[in-house]
């Protein structure tokens, strides 16, 4: 009865006017008079120059990018005039310069740059995301400005129904300077996210976002700061900035790749099942190479685990740690709230063999260190040296009885069968390495052709080397007449 009177007491003389500002929203002060309002591009003109840190979580579940961006001038689309604008991303150590094209009623992105796709989309959903709700115009399908003391701004049908409101006014410090600015916000799962305006300011120059949840912690959904701006710029601040992608083709790295290498394991104590996709095929020290990594749990391959802390090393051959990509983007561990993720990294193994390691250190939500025992699963992948050249990689010898095998089937003393048969017990044994080889299904004939033979007799005699030896057998793979164990 006494923590019910409590209860009773603090609601009582809490202060009205705050309570009703946060339900039913609206602001106004001596600077933000009855009247004034706002929308998404106000005061936009050409030289404008904004840098932004931000994320979202589409895009690599809310890991931390730069975009720089600068308003060259008009650009004329069929019968509409847009902002064309030049835009810089540095995301860890790619670097991304394109256009961007805006709207005049609405500064959405609808256009530029192939590869700036992701960041054109992790910009209008967060940076440029409240132009859903306050437009310069109010025909043409768009909004219209929106007042300050308004007491809504609009719903969020996705997260039931919530309003978006403007709930109070404030002095935000960003890196960009101090601004007085209203903040609009909306509740989301418990958690209440917050986007801080300033009156004839084009863009929010903060906010602070969460994803919806009907249970638990709720994720980051976008986040952004204004780290600098500047008006009237006249030349374009990107020029000399050279694109990761050139520098790698210049390099002789493989730039237009695709993760088509897979592996689906089970950790080394069946705690967790991972499915991993990489690109290139044959990555090259010094160049850029891209994972995908999936969760999964090991009683249902089709449920992702979430809030997985984890971290991405290489190790030698005795498991001893050599890198860290956690500790390469100054973390601690890496972090996947819904079970997948993706990422870019600068190959920097030597030649050879790399052993990496996807060590699994638990489930928890972010901040808070697990309390399981950690797994891991560990990923042999070879490695070629920048001049693009394959690596040697030593391998145990090839057992005499093989090229004996070799040499009594070119000769016909044995079948195909047996001579087969040895060769797949050197694949699986691990003694002959053969590139990745997409796996033929056979034709009308499964006749091993004669020229392979005499390859065999000849790598049995030592006139041909393995590396001859093994192109013929890639054949045999991909025609169907071998398969290889997996």
């Amino acid at each position: 009865m006494i923590g019910l009177m409590a209860i009773l007491v603090v609601t009582f003389f809490l202060p009205t006017s705050s309570f009703a500002q946060f339900q039913s929203g609206g602001v106004t002060s001596d600077e933000f008079p009855a009247g004034s309002a706002w929308y998404a591009g106000e005061g936009l003109k050409k030289g404008d120059y904004f840098s932004y840190s931000m994320c979202h979580v589409d895009y690599k579940e809310c890991a931390q990018f730069e975009l720089d961006m600068w308003i060259k001038g008009d650009i004329t689309v069929g019968t509409e005039t847009k902002w064309l604008a030049e835009v810089a991303v540095f995301d860890g150590n790619k670097v991304l310069v394109g256009t961007m094209e805006l709207g005049k009623i609405a500064p959405e992105p609808t256009g530029g740059s192939e590869d700036l796709g992701i960041y054109r989309g992790a910009f209008k959903s967060s940076i440029a995301w409240l132009s859903a709700f306050a437009t310069s115009d109010g025909s043409s399908g768009g909004k219209g400005p929106k007042e300050f003391a308004a007491k809504s701004w609009g719903k969020i049908g996705n997260i039931g129904g919530e309003q978006v409101v403007p709930m109070s006014i404030e002095s935000v410090k960003t890196q960009s300077g101090l601004w007085d600015a209203v903040v609009v916000g909306w509740k989301t799962g418990g958690a209440m996210s917050k986007v801080w305006i300033v009156d004839g300011f084009p863009f929010p120059v903060k906010a602070s976002t969460y994803t919806h949840v009907s249970e638990g912690i709720p994720p980051p959904e976008y986040r952004f700061e204004l780290l600098d701006y500047q008006e009237n710029m006249i030349e374009s601040p990107f020029d000399g900035i050279t694109p990761t992608a050139d520098t790698f083709a210049a390099q002789g790295c493989d730039v237009n790749y695709e993760k088509e290498v897979s592996i689906k394991k089970p950790t080394v104590n069946f705690d967790y099942q991972i499915h991993a996709f990489y690109g290139p095929e044959y990555p090259i020290q010094g160049c850029e190479m891209s994972w995908i990594i999936k969760f999964i749990s090991k009683y249902d391959d089709t449920e992702y685990l979430n809030q997985v802390q984890f971290d991405f090393l290489t190790v030698d051959d005795n498991m001893k740690p050599l890198r860290s990509l956690a500790q390469d983007e100054g973390r601690t561990n890496l972090y996947s709230p819904s079970g997948v993720y993706v990422m870019d990294m600068i190959v920097k193994e030597d030649p050879g063999t790399a052993n990496y390691v996807i060590w699994v250190y638990g489930l928890s939500p972010d901040g808070i260190y697990p309390s399981t025992a950690p797994d891991f699963l560990k990923i042999e992948v070879p490695i070629s040296a920048s001049d693009g050249t394959q690596s040697v990689v030593e391998t145990p010898a090839i057992p005499s009885w093989i090229k004996n095998n070799a040499g009594w089937w070119a000769d016909g003393t044995i079948d195909d069968n047996s001579f087969i048969q040895g060769i797949q017990f050197l694949i699986k044994e691990g003694i002959m390495t053969i590139p990745k080889t997409t796996q033929g299904v056979g034709g009308a004939s499964d006749e091993i052709p004669s020229w392979i033979k005499n390859n065999a007799g000849w790598w049995a005699d030592g006139t041909i080397d393995d590396n001859s030896f093994i192109q013929g057998i890639q054949f045999l793979i991909k025609e169907g007449i071998m398969n290889v164990p997996q």
